[in-house]
């Protein structure tokens, strides 16, 4: 909004500011960062009021769990209010890839919210049907890779190579849905401890703020030899949004978490980053930059399988996260291990814009 207003004006003195997309990507982090913390609090207190008992605590999971009976959540929704306040006030507001990206953010939310709000209602983990949730999620991952697609082509690329490697044609729709929709659900599954897919998902979209500003530049993407899709810098906007809106979450997510994020946030992270990897072309090194989460969600398919083939777990329990609190290792070690091995996946995958 800034952004159209500073241009109607012709960028003026200090507006001329505005015109720089690290600018305004530093300003959404910072807007999004003081928006949670000031509001934080408030929202907290207004949700344990709402909630009552707080978040179901399933029974078979690790005992040390029942101590967090009473806890809030849906806190998800103070990341998604401050980050798209942020980014709806620092954004290109003609930029189709920013849209496209947050519709799949609100509309996630909305499915997480509303997953949120059975289990809360008849105080029982379960919430919507799979299936329901499954196929709203790919309708609105399906429209919003619509979108980019229109925009940016079908080409896919991998990484280590330079140059797309083939063009799929509108069958690019179905893959990038697949791509939002899996990584949406994997950030879910490894919401499972205080601060755990927090920290991942601010390391994830710190590395995508670097990507999306790279694609969106002609040349540094012609000197990296990745993808170069015109207006997919302002992305940065984004991801640095989610960053500042993460840290503040996780202020009060830390152990003892005062509210936890809940499918409201963890699904509408994880979409969001599915979508960012779908406009800049990079949803293969949305596999390794985000390998902590598929690796959670492959936990869960192994244990799922091998148990109805076979009756006995290849883990303790699934997501993989539980198996090691199983194992021995307290949550606090659990979850600053997995943010260790996210940090290295990132570096990893940064590694690849050159290694071409």
């Amino acid at each position: 909004m800034l952004y159209l207003i500073a241009e109607h004006l012709g960028f003026p003195g200090a507006l001329n500011l505005i015109r720089y997309i690290s600018f305004r990507a530093g300003a959404a982090s910072v807007t999004s960062l003081a928006i949670g913390l000031l509001f934080g609090p408030m929202f907290i207190r207004w949700l344990r009021s709402k909630q009552g008992k707080g978040q179901p605590i399933r029974a078979d999971g690790p005992q040390s769990h029942l101590a967090k009976r009473g806890t809030p959540t849906m806190g998800g929704l103070l990341i998604l209010v401050s980050m798209m306040v942020s980014v709806l006030l620092w954004m290109d507001l003609a930029n189709p890839y920013v849209w496209a990206c947050l519709l799949v953010t609100a509309g996630f939310g909305l499915i997480g919210f509303l997953d949120d709000y059975d289990k809360v209602k008849k105080a029982s983990h379960k919430g919507l049907s799979g299936k329901t949730r499954l196929l709203f999620e790919f309708l609105i991952a399906g429209f919003a890779t619509w979108l980019m697609v229109r925009h940016h082509g079908t080409h896919l690329y991998v990484p280590f190579y330079n140059g797309p490697v083939i063009d799929i044609g509108w069958a690019y729709i179905a893959f990038g849905a697949f791509v939002i929709v899996a990584f949406g659900n994997s950030v879910n599954l490894t919401d499972g401890l205080d601060g755990l897919a927090t920290m991942p998902v601010i390391i994830a979209a710190l590395a995508f703020f670097l990507i999306s500003y790279l694609v969106g530049n002609a040349k540094f993407a012609a000197y990296l030899g990745i993808p170069h899709v015109p207006g997919a810098g302002d992305l940065s906007v984004l991801t640095l949004a989610i960053v500042g809106s993460g840290l503040a979450f996780l202020w009060f997510n830390a152990p003892p978490a005062a509210v936890f994020m809940g499918d409201t946030g963890s699904l509408a992270l994880g979409g969001a980053l599915g979508a960012i990897a779908v406009a800049t072309h990079h949803e293969f090194v949305l596999a390794i930059i985000g390998g902590l989460f598929v690796l959670e969600a492959v936990s869960v398919i192994v244990q799922v399988f091998w148990f109805k083939r076979t009756g006995k777990r290849v883990f303790r329990m699934a997501p993989i996260h539980h198996h090691f609190e199983h194992l021995g290792w307290s949550e606090p070690t659990v979850v600053i291990r997995f943010w260790i091995i996210s940090f290295v996946l990132a570096l990893a995958g940064l590694a690849t814009l050159k290694l071409r």
